[in-house]
């Protein structure tokens, strides 16, 4: 009989403890555990290992493992940003996000189960005959290696998950990591065009285990395989195709890296995508500038520009609308990688604007350039420590939402005062006051979020990398954006922060 995926002695009784606690009681024990002494990596791997293990993926992309596992870079690096028991807030959220999608009728119950890798066309031969074969003793050959890819690719044609899980299993286990990686996002980064999380789910989730360990690799990226290979397939989108061979940019894209030669055409490039109105238009621009000699990586962080233009402009009252960024962010993760190919770094860069909640941005945005800099010209001069207190206090101060007027998320628009939130932050990048303290700032504030399902993580993760990665003077931008989210998100959820900031405050009382 099947079994469901077990784990190692050392880490299986926390990840039950996750999957076994109530909801109501998820937060105190969790807590109580790391101030026990749990570490916080530990927490976290169980929290990701129990999602994944014990809730189904979701109908859509709501629920389940997604974005518990999406999240999990984000979190970690915000849990590295904050001192004290404030680090546990990102770690206690996750948890209890986890907690939540496994006792959701919609995922769960559920049970991930013991699957054994499958090749095709009997790729697996036994080493004695490889060797009588006059073969060096592999055990897998190139036939059988490309025959397992093929069936995989067919499997995702079909909607055949279960059997692309298998197929995936086994060649996780025979051809470097890397190599399987770009498999995977020839499917997911053209699917993209169909959702934005067919993209950033295997990509997130990628990015964690290179970053901070490989050891559970095969199984946390299975809900990812799933997912990916399910229905619908991917939507043909030939205007991409046929940039790239208009273009010829499989040969004559040659630069990886950028420079300060490039500060002119990246400026140019990000600022056209900040200005457009139709964002059928970007592809063409990147695809251009990529033929001129912009490197992969210039136009990588053009894009970046771009985004951070866009959202600026955005109208958008919907906290989860942050694909804009985040999406960017990790396209330029992408395009920085060794071993993805160069046609998925092409597709990562040109795909970008197809995802649908990037694309519904542009049905409402402001016509101009944001903010608007007569409104920040116009504002007091504060000294840096009350302008950050007016930052975070225009943030807590934004109106709650009136929830019996919302009848669909998506098209919500942000209230008026957001601009106040933005208009203080332009002041503060402005007056070029620290950097760091405003990120420190907006790392307490985001700590609150339990609505979005981990997109202010992220979008806070993103802005601070895109700040680090972006050459001025457009770097600043990013700060600004990250204001701007934390205001549109703050307040619509924040029960997990409140249960936790009691239970902290109740300690220090103690």
């Amino acid at each position: 009989m099947p079994q469901r995926v077990q784990y190692d002695a050392a880490i299986e009784p926390l990840v039950q403890f996750i999957e076994d606690t109530p909801p109501s009681e998820i937060v105190d024990r969790t807590l109580d555990r790391l101030r026990g002494g749990v570490s916080v990596r530990a927490m976290l791997t169980a929290s990701a290992l129990a999602v994944t293990r014990s809730s189904d993926l979701p109908p859509g992309h709501h629920g389940g493992p997604l974005h518990p596992l999406a999240g999990l870079y984000a979190v970690t690096k915000l849990s590295e940003r904050l001192e004290g028991e404030q680090r546990f807030v990102p770690i206690l959220q996750h948890v209890a996000l986890a907690n939540k999608h496994i006792n959701d009728p919609v995922t769960g119950p559920y049970q991930l189960l013991e699957f054994a890798p499958m090749d095709a066309a009997k790729a697996t031969v036994s080493r004695l005959a490889d060797m009588a074969a006059d073969g060096g003793g592999d055990v897998v050959s190139a036939a059988g290696i490309e025959a397992t890819k093929e069936a995989f690719l067919k499997a995702v044609n079909r909607g055949e998950s279960n059997k692309a899980d298998h197929l995936f299993l086994w060649l996780w286990d025979n051809v470097p990591p890397m190599e399987a990686f770009d498999l995977l996002m020839s499917v997911a980064i053209p699917k993209n065009a169909l959702d934005d999380h067919y993209f950033i789910f295997p990509a997130n989730t990628w990015r964690y285990l290179q970053n901070y360990g490989a050891e559970h690799l095969k199984v946390l990226m299975r809900p990812a395989v799933r997912y990916v290979a399910r229905f619908p397939m991917a939507r043909v989108l030939p205007d991409i195709d046929g940039l790239i061979v208009e273009y010829d940019l499989l040969n004559c894209v040659t630069r990886q890296q950028s420079g300060e030669d490039e500060t002119a055409a990246i400026g140019f490039v990000g600022e056209s995508i900040g200005a457009c109105n139709n964002y059928n238009e970007i592809p063409e621009m990147i695809a251009k500038a990529l033929a001129a000699g912009l490197s992969l990586d210039g136009a990588g962080e053009a894009l970046s520009i771009g985004a951070a233009g866009l959202f600026m402009r955005s109208l958008t009252g919907n906290p989860m609308d942050v694909h804009l960024h985040t999406s960017a962010n990790l396209r330029r993760y992408l395009l920085r990688l060794d071993g993805l190919s160069l046609r998925n770094k092409l597709l990562v860069l040109l795909f970008w604007h197809t995802g649908p909640e990037v694309k519904a941005t542009q049905y409402r945005m402001e016509p101009t350039k944001q903010p608007d800099m007569d409104a920040v010209a116009a504002l007091p001069h504060r000294s840096q420590t009350d302008l950050l207190d007016a930052i975070a206090d225009s943030i807590y101060h934004q109106p709650p939402t009136d929830w019996s007027k919302v009848t669909n998320l998506g098209m919500m628009r942000a209230v008026p005062e957001v601009k106040n939130t933005v208009n203080l932050a332009q002041q503060y990048v402005e007056l070029r006051y620290d950097p760091e303290a405003l990120i420190a700032r907006l790392a307490e504030i985001v700590c609150h979020d339990s609505f979005t399902e981990m997109h202010a993580f992220k979008h806070h993760q993103a802005i601070v990398e895109e700040f680090h990665a972006t050459r001025e003077p457009w770097r600043w931008m990013h700060l600004v954006s990250g204001a701007q989210a934390a205001a549109i998100s703050f307040g619509k959820n924040m029960t997990v922060y409140e249960e936790a900031l009691d239970l902290l405050h109740a300690q220090a009382a103690e």
